[in-house]
């Protein structure tokens, strides 16, 4: 069974100790890094300028819509 908690972040730190203490409990953290975040960034940038100087296409904006 999988459970999504919201936890208030002044008492995340308590309660994911204390969860931690049972073997059958798995903790996954959704919250993404700085670095992961920066590295999105660029990636991005990276894209929009080779999509402006015509070495890559841009995707419509319908086929961006439909993968969502």
């Amino acid at each position: 069974m999988k459970i999504v908690l919201d936890i208030q972040d002044s008492k995340a730190e308590f309660i994911l100790n204390w969860l931690k203490q049972y073997s059958f409990v798995k903790i996954q953290s959704k919250k993404k890094s700085l670095k992961d975040l920066e590295e999105g960034l660029r990636d991005a940038l990276t894209e929009v300028k080779e999509i402006e100087a015509g070495r890559k296409e841009a995707k419509k904006l319908k086929d961006f819509l439909d993968e969502l």
